[in-house]
């Protein structure tokens, strides 16, 4: 039995390093691309399209509603101390620093990296990414380096939109809530935000944006087994992706702590 369990755990761990060697070499070669000509920007338009533009209802939206809830449950914290007119204070703080960026992040990586890693598995079984290898391209350059730069790019902004739609469903539901003046609730907001946490939440967003498209990319280039393999890689990427952002805002918080 003992044996048996070192035998599986010996190739756990086989499989688990030489998929951190993929995924590395997967990073590097994909911004290497960045700088290696020819450049195909209509690619990273696309790109940008397809994760920015597409997405931003989805994000506005569960910032807006996120943020209400937030305001509305900050009140009634707050209101047995006699403290629910800091409503602002904590929604700006919560959704610039943490909230915003991180379900940004999340929603983009279920809709983004499920999209990535199903059109990146789908040429993989069907033997498309050898076609492009056979035509003498290089299937990263082409696939996977525009998918980082627009991600890399678009999280930011993504974030920032999130961040000022959230504010601005706490700002409706404080209005009904405690009827305060919108006025001071800006104010107050205004006042709260410092340049430094504007920067930290934005800048945990480049690295998110970095894990979305290199795991979709990676799970994509992993696929085997026909359909059923998409499917497979698919629910595998997000699960991950996921994850990977919630224990890496962890570390990066803790260096943009420091940092700032």
């Amino acid at each position: 039995m003992l044996k048996k369990a070192l035998v599986s755990l010996d190739d756990w761990l086989r499989r688990f390093v030489r998929s951190v060697g993929i995924v590395f070499l997967l990073t590097v070669k994909g911004i290497a691309g960045i700088f290696v000509p020819p450049f195909n920007f209509m690619l990273v338009v696309k790109e940008v399209d397809n994760i920015g533009t597409k997405s931003l209802i989805v994000v506005d939206l569960m910032a807006l509603f996120g943020g209400m809830v937030l305001a509305l449950q900050t009140i009634y914290g707050l209101r047995e101390f006699g403290a629910e007119l800091y409503v602002g204070t904590v929604v700006s703080l919560s959704l610039v620093r943490e909230l915003g960026p991180v379900f940004t992040a999340i929603m983009v990586g279920a809709r983004v990296g499920s999209g990535i890693t199903a059109e990146i598995g789908s040429m993989q079984v069907t033997e498309q990414i050898d076609a492009i290898r056979a035509l003498g391209a290089d299937p990263i350059k082409k696939l996977v380096t525009p998918k980082i730069i627009a991600s890399v790019l678009v999280l930011p902004l993504l974030a920032v939109s999130a961040d000022v739609v959230g504010i601005f469903g706490g700002l409706v539901v404080s209005i009904f809530e405690l009827n305060i003046d919108y006025h001071y609730y800006l104010e107050s907001v205004w006042d709260t935000i410092k340049i430094s946490d504007f920067l930290s939440g934005v800048g945990k967003t480049i690295f998110f944006g970095l894990i979305i498209s290199i795991f979709g990319c990676y799970y994509g280039f992993s696929t085997y087994g026909g359909t059923t393999g998409v499917g497979r890689s698919t629910t595998v990427a997000v699960v991950t992706i996921s994850v990977l952002i919630l224990i890496s805002d962890f570390f990066i918080t803790k260096l943009f702590m420091l940092i700032f």
